[in-house]
């Protein structure tokens, strides 16, 4: 399922316009990006947790060449399903 496809989805649930489902699904999206680029978690109970993970730096390699390259620290979104929905998957 792709963005638009759940757009569409909300929508025939909630019968409210698609647009206006699309602004709500946008305004949802940005809030958590915020959230987590700021070191917040932010916590969907029954669905899962976003949070912000520092990557530790390491060696790589060129696969082309070989060659080993250094790969910077960095950090990354991570998302923990919730046990709700772990157990719905089951």
């Amino acid at each position: 399922m792709n963005k638009q496809e759940l757009i569409d989805r909300i929508a025939a649930d909630t019968k409210l316009p698609k647009t206006q489902c699309e602004a709500v699904l946008n305004a949802c999206f940005d809030h958590i990006k915020k959230s987590v680029k700021k070191g917040e978690d932010v916590k969907l109970v029954g669905f899962g947790t976003f949070t912000k993970t520092k990557r530790k730096a390491r060696t790589g390699r060129n696969p082309q060449t070989g060659k080993e390259i250094k790969i910077p620290a960095t950090w990354a979104p991570k998302f923990r399903a919730g046990a709700e929905f772990k157990n719905m998957l089951k």
